[in-house]
């Protein structure tokens, strides 16, 4: 990560006296800046910095601006309501949604309200007013679960919560006072500042990624331009300083496999064929990856991690570490081989075991522009080493002499080497590709227009080149075959191209019988057939594509014809899902491209799919995507789509068994009263749930006298039962009998004595024959009607 300044300015006032910059805020589209620059408001062009106009009228000190936006409100209350709190307020945020305030204050507690300034959560910080919260920031992420709250205190921690007030994680240790924590647009970056001179770029977890514009006072307050990698700091002396973060590309390559930086402290690997990908999580900041065959190495600040596959299989994406380098390293390059790492420093080339013994050093003559690893038994590769001046030599990591293979006369830019090593392609920085023959030095042909070059591993006499948004293919000393594609060509394996296209790595199947015509025209067939071959399915052993084949000819033997239904089919299986829905849908199969999204779990691509005028198939795409969220262990989200697509009774069955109470009870007060099967499972999970009085509620709703004078039994509510057993006549049998074993069973005799309507009442419904439920045959019972 590079930081470029684009512009600076400084604050005066009349009298040339810099001008604290207390707080920033940027026009929700990025185009200005609002500047808080003593008692003034100043607005500038974030494009070059200029001074668009000065706002006056504050008399006063202006510590901070905002900017709406939307610029819509909605007041609840004629007059603003005013609360008090316990402590001064240093800064405040609203979450995404707009429900809840979250402040800071200078005791170090973080208190967390509702729009009616009702507290809900409260944080208190270790070291209490001795660690004022000095800045707060809410994720704006739309992909977080949670609303995750950034805390910055003076007492030089950075710490991270939930809206429940739940941390998340450990503090993260500064080691300066912070004064203003940002977000970026996306929330995958933090920018923070204060009295260490500078800002700093931070992850969204706290990782501390490096330095953003020292300056020469403290900064005040630091801002993220809306989607984009500008940021801007307004320090102590009235500076104003707008910089570009740049964020190049960390990744390796080998073969068929793809190691990249992602949120700067991951590597992921990509697998160019299956498609299958593995996060590796170093939790700092990683500066170079390497890869060759079975390793894979990452540099971080302070040391070297070096990983191994688990197997050898070459669809094995499990990775272990096999060895720790724990040493500080500054290379411009680096390279892994089987039992070696080859640090590149400018002209130096030093290799080092796995246990950081130096081994072998090169020093070259020239600046080193290119190295690749070329292959060679364990403990013995070759490298391919392209310099600044035009050599190109090959070193053997056990040799400490390297051999020149050819002097060019500008710079190398680019290096390959064909599968046999006769011949090498070389782009120069005059975007010329020029090929030559390695054992007579001859050059062989050149094509304009290059910026990187690679020989097909599959054979021999066939290379790529990208330049000017196109991808150059060339057999033997056949004129170029052309085809757009922008990016970088970084491999080319059988029929398949890999690119390079900013910061995302794709594998692209290039026809190859343009190359294959060519040969034929010569009589080449033996030339032809081996091109013919490439990609083929049966010989890559690709089964999918093989048995999709298999069912195209087996329908059209049984009389299907419609070329758009099959293309559809080779879309879906090719992973253009979007193209292939458009043909389903053109060809009167609809259903297949909803099976097919909501198969992959595609389901907002689904509902858009069927729009809003197929109230059925919404309610089916609900449910299915219900199941899947609740097979995915994520209940809550899967109650909701049930309840969404009127599925209430398996909605119910999960908030019941994971008993959240007060979301049964809306769904139970939402529910028709003819509802009786939801509306009874609703009134058994609150009778588990001991949540009697919402149970009661559900059985009045439904009507049903008797299982609510049960539960009033159950639960002992006897004034209840015995109000309901006055009312319905029909029921005191079913209340009296239990409460007089309930008073037998407590030891109540006396209190059974004294009532006439209760157990007067009670040992004649005890002692009378009657038809109805079982005589009671308690002792108990007997024992009370005894005692009477």
């Amino acid at each position: 990560m590079r930081a470029v300044p684009t512009w600076i300015d400084k604050v005066h006032d009349r009298d040339k006296i810099e001008q604290c910059i207390y707080d920033l805020a940027f026009k929700p589209d990025g185009s200005q800046l609002i500047v808080a620059a003593g008692n003034r408001v100043l607005v500038y062009d974030t494009s070059d910095g200029t001074l668009i106009q000065p706002l006056k009228g504050h008399k006063d000190t202006v510590y901070c601006v905002a900017y709406a936006k939307d610029g819509l409100w909605s007041p609840e209350q004629k007059s603003v309501s005013k609360h008090k709190v316990s402590s001064k307020i240093t800064c405040c945020g609203w979450t995404n949604d707009g429900q809840y305030l979250a402040l800071g204050m200078m005791n170090g507690v973080v208190s967390i309200r509702n729009k009616n300034g009702e507290e809900k959560v409260k944080i208190e910080r270790p070291g209490g007013s001795s660690s004022p919260i000095w800045s707060i920031a809410w994720n704006p992420s739309k992909d977080e679960h949670n609303d995750i709250l950034a805390v910055a205190d003076w007492g030089q921690k950075l710490s991270f919560y939930q809206l429940s007030g739940k941390q998340v994680g450990k503090d993260r240790t500064l080691t300066y006072d912070p004064c203003c924590v940002s977000y970026f647009s996306k929330g995958e970056y933090i920018v923070m500042c204060g009295s260490d001179k500078q800002a700093s770029l931070y992850t969204k977890d706290g990782v501390r990624l490096g330095a953003v514009g020292e300056q020469s006072s403290w900064v005040w307050t630091c801002r993220v331009k809306p989607d984009s990698n500008y940021v801007v700091l307004g320090c102590q002396d009235g500076t104003i300083a707008f910089y570009q973060l740049i964020f190049s590309t960390v990744h390796g390559l080998y073969k068929d496999r793809y190691a990249y930086r992602d949120s700067m402290t991951d590597v992921i690997v990509q697998h160019l064929i299956t498609e299958q990908k593995v996060r590796i999580k170093c939790r700092e900041l990683v500066k170079k990856i390497a890869i060759y065959r079975n390793r894979l190495a990452i540099q971080l600040p302070e040391k070297i991690l070096i990983y191994e596959l688990y197997s050898d299989d070459t669809s094995d994406m499990h990775y272990r570490i096999k060895e720790k380098i724990c040493r500080k390293f500054e290379c411009n390059l680096l390279v892994v081989c089987s039992q070696h790492i080859i640090l590149c420093q400018e002209k130096r080339l030093q290799c080092l075991s796995f246990t950081s013994i130096k081994e072998k050093e090169w020093l070259m003559e020239s600046l080193i522009r290119y190295i690749k690893v070329i292959g060679g038994p364990p403990g013995r590769e070759g490298l391919l080493v392209g310099l600044k001046n035009g050599a190109i030599l090959k070193i053997f990591v056990d040799n400490p002499f390297a051999i020149t293979l050819l002097k060019l006369s500008t710079s190398v830019r680019c290096l390959d080497m064909s599968t046999s090593r006769s011949k090498l392609a070389v782009v120069d920085e005059h975007n010329t590709c020029l090929v030559y023959d390695i054992n007579t030095k001859e050059l062989l042909f050149q094509e304009p227009n290059a910026n990187s070059v690679a020989w097909n591993t599959q054979c021999e006499d066939m290379l790529c080149f990208s330049g000017s948004g196109y991808l150059n293919i060339k057999a033997s000393n056949f004129p170029v075959h052309q085809q757009k594609l922008q990016g970088f060509v970084v491999g080319y394996n059988g029929s398949k191209i890999f690119c390079l296209h900013v910061y995302s790595m794709s594998a692209v199947e290039v026809p190859q019988s343009a190359p294959m015509y060519q040969y034929l025209e010569r009589k080449m067939f033996k030339e032809a057939y081996q091109i013919a071959c490439l990609g083929a399915f049966i010989r890559i052993r690709d089964l999918r594509y093989l048995e999709l084949i298999n069912s195209i000819e087996e329908r059209k033997k049984r009389g299907e014809s419609d070329n758009d239904l099959f293309l559809a089919d080779v879309h879906a299986y090719q992973g253009k899902f979007h193209d292939a829905a458009k043909l389903y849908k053109r060809t009167g199969h609809q259903p297949r491209a909803l099976s097919m999204y909501t198969d992959l779990r595609m389901f907002d691509y689904a509902k858009e799919f069927v729009g809003s005028t197929d109230p059925k198939n919404s309610r089916m795409l609900m449910t299915k995507q219900a199941d899947w969220a609740k097979s995915s262990k994520e209940p809550r989200a899967a109650a909701e789509m049930y309840l969404s697509a009127g599925e209430h009774l398996k909605a119910i069955d999960i908030i019941g068994e994971h008993g959240w109470a007060d979301m049964l009870i809306d769904i139970a007060r939402k529910l028709d009263k003819a509802e009786r099967e939801p509306l009874a499972k609703c009134a058994a999970y609150f009778k588990r749930l001991q949540h009697h009085g919402y149970a009661a509620e559900t059985y009045a709703k439904m009507g049903d006298q008797q299982a609510l004078v049960q539960l009033h039994v159950e639960a002992h509510h006897w004034d209840e039962a015995f109000s309901l057993a006055e009312k319905h006549t029909q029921f005191k049998d079913h209340v009296y009998v239990p409460y007089a074993q309930w008073l037998a069973e407590n030891d109540r005799f006396e209190e059974a004595q004294k009532g006439e309507s209760s157990a007067l009442s009670l040992l004649a419904w005890v002692r009378w024959p009657r038809v109805g439920p079982e005589p009671v045959t308690s002792p108990l019972v007997r024992q009370l009607s005894v005692s009477k």
